[in-house]
């Protein structure tokens, strides 16, 4: 890895972004044009580029045509959404809250539902907040696509959890404006404006919303758009959208998409519990303020941008050499561990083991709705005693350990688990979040076990608006954001800036690669697509069975491949048959070096027939 070539430079974001101008494809599906040479880059151009890419979450309104994170609309709309809150903590007799949503927004939902609730029982308050994720809580930790095309599915549940309520504010969560499941939902909450107050939370322009039709419905995710915002006129329903600008990997939502998710959602609901708990009103400027605060977590965050250079590299050594990463965490920052271990998978091809996180307590610490998920498989196993036991014993210093905690977690307990993981692995490091003046004496014992450690320190002032625990958890997930981004480029997870291993298992994946392969050749729709097909099917040549079968055969199909997309790329950039393509990858596993293989192999040969007449003559 230190002898990746260096961009002369970071490319500077436009003040008027070119991704604004109309007619392009979807803001978060577009390739972002500061992170275009990431997967030539070293770990410290990396982290320069992710840091350029996050501060895009509050750049200030430009006068163009989308809103952004600091927008007046954005901000009046939070305050909306927050009195609704405020209201139902008044009166929560018959009143809930549901937040839902798929992939990274489902954990999200899950994430806030649960910090919330945990607050609200502190103070001896009835939890009334849910969530609900595709694919129930196996989705957690473990990529459940399919559920996500399901409106069906999305709408029964749903109406189970708000069965008997009089009063339901739901928040769906769809990054892209492209879930079935969550349209399902909304539409649900459409036809019911007597019960539920609809809200809606994503990062592409209304326009952009998902316009194919979905199997078995008379809407689209546009259509349930459009009839939202009809209703948003008379304040029935919500539209929260700001445009957070491309991903530093082109449709990887879980970055700004997350990051962004994160920070609505807290916003309103701290603004609402601060507003009950004082019993003031809900203010433009406290709401403002509370957005700009969370800037700061990106600086403290980015301070340490050669610390999390190291952890990259260190990561991608790991992954390199065929073993694996692990997060060993405590409280909220641990389940952020889990979350970001769940999401390499999907989004890089992953096999579970290559990354895994662990949190101390487990489910009992979780509180999940559906409890202990062991009995579902290994890859369930997320406890520190489930690291103890299976994964532990054969750790090596190719494996990499990381240590995520604060200083009002267990600290001793970090140490004791710190001085185990060192009698197998010197590969271990730390990541550690306290106010300023904060001191523990474990810490000292703590930094003598680990190869090196992060330590954020944070201002006591930053709890003027929000809370310093909240600030720590945006600081971890951009940092696991970070590392585990980095080592999968390392490992040729990456093509440019765009994640080209990803899993084809629902239709959104299937059209993402589709417009990822015609993006990255050249070639046309009809070609990328049968390419992808033959891919899917290892096949030169497709029946006509595969051509014409409904599109869910297809991503069953594709979810029993591997290196779907990049066999279909490196078929459409050299010609050469599948069989070939798959030779390719597996003597060289990153795709640029495939493809540059193959095309210096054919000039090779090109030459020869020249110069010889023929390949055969050339034999003789």
């Amino acid at each position: 890895m230190a002898d990746r070539a260096k961009p002369d430079r970071i490319p500077a974001f436009s003040s008027t972004p070119d991704w604004e101008s109309t007619g392009y494809e979807p803001v978060s599906e577009m390739s972002n044009p500061i992170t275009r040479e990431i997967d030539r880059a070293p770990a410290s151009s990396i982290v320069k580029m992710l840091h350029a890419c996050d501060i895009q979450m509050f750049q200030e309104e430009s006068g163009l045509a989308y809103e952004k994170l600091l927008s007046n609309q954005v901000v009046e709309t939070l305050m909306k959404v927050a009195e609704r809150v405020q209201l139902i903590l008044e009166d929560p007799q018959d009143s809930l809250i549901v937040l839902s949503g798929c992939g990274t927004s489902g954990r999200l939902a899950f994430f806030i539902t649960s910090g919330f609730n945990r607050e609200l029982r502190r103070l001896n308050q009835g939890a009334i907040c849910l969530y609900i994720i595709a694919g129930g809580d196996r989705a957690l930790f473990s990529s459940q696509e399919a559920p996500e095309d399901d409106p069906i599915l999305g709408s029964l549940s749903l109406r189970k959890v708000s069965e008997g309520k009089k009063r339901v504010l739901f928040i769906g969560i769809s990054c892209g404006l492209s879930a079935p499941f969550v349209a399902g939902q909304l539409d649900v909450c459409l036809q019911h404006p007597d019960v539920y107050t609809p809200v809606l939370i994503g990062f592409n322009p209304a326009h952009q919303a998902r316009k194919e039709p979905i199997p078995g419905c008379t809407f689209t995710f546009h259509s349930v758009v459009e009839r939202m915002q009809e209703l948003s006129k008379m304040q029935k329903a919500f539209l929260i959208n700001p445009a957070l600008g491309p991903e530093a990997i082109s449709g990887s939502s879980r970055m700004k998409g997350g990051s962004a998710t994160k920070i609505l959602l807290e916003v309103v609901f701290s603004a609402a519990h601060a507003a009950n708990s004082s019993r003031t009103p809900i203010l433009y400027n406290g709401i403002l303020q509370r957005m700009k605060s969370y800037k700061q977590a990106l600086d403290v965050t980015y301070s340490q941008a050669e610390g999390i250079a190291a952890l990259m590299e260190a990561a991608g050594h790991s992954l390199q050499c065929g073993r694996r990463v692990c997060y060993l965490g405590w409280g909220s920052l641990g389940l952020l561990g889990l979350i970001d271990a769940s999401e390499c998978k999907p989004t890089f091809g992953a096999d579970y083991e290559d990354i895994r996180g662990f949190v101390s307590g487990g489910y009992k610490e979780l509180g999940n709705k559906e409890g202990d998920l062991n009995l579902m498989g290994c890859e369930f196993g997320i406890t520190h005693d489930d690291f103890l036991n299976s994964v532990l014993p054969c750790l090596t210093d190719k494996d990499m350990v990381l240590l995520l905690y604060s200083h009002s977690d267990d600290v001793d307990g970090v140490a004791r688990l710190a001085r185990r993981v060192r009698e197998k692995t010197s590969n271990i490091h730390s990541v550690y979040h306290h106010a300023d003046g904060d001191t523990t004496e474990q810490q000292d014992e703590i930094n003598k076990q680990c190869s090196s450690t992060l330590d954020f320190t944070w201002p006591q002032e930053t709890t003027v608006f929000i809370s310093l625990q909240h600030m720590w958890e945006l600081s971890t997930k951009l940092l696991l954001n970070a590392v585990s981004t980095g080592a999968h480029i390392f490992k040729g997870k990456v093509y440019q800036n765009y994640m080209i291993d990803l899993q084809v298992t629902n239709s959104k994946l299937y059209h993402r690669a589709t417009r990822l392969l015609q993006t990255l050749s050249g070639r046309s729709e009809s070609q990328c697509e049968e390419a992808l097909l033959k891919a899917i099917y290892q096949v030169d040549k497709l029946t006509e069975d595969m051509m014409t079968c409904h599109l869910k055969t297809h991503t069953d199909a594709a979810g029993k491949g591997e290196k779907v997309v990049p066999l279909a790329l490196v078929c459409l950039l050299t010609g050469c048959s599948v069989k070939e393509a798959k030779s390719l990858l597996e003597r060289k596993a990153i795709i640029r070096e495939a493809v540059e293989e193959s095309l210096q192999f054919q000039k090779v040969e090109l030459f020869y027939v020249e110069t010889n007449g023929s390949s055969k003559e050339k034999a003789e």
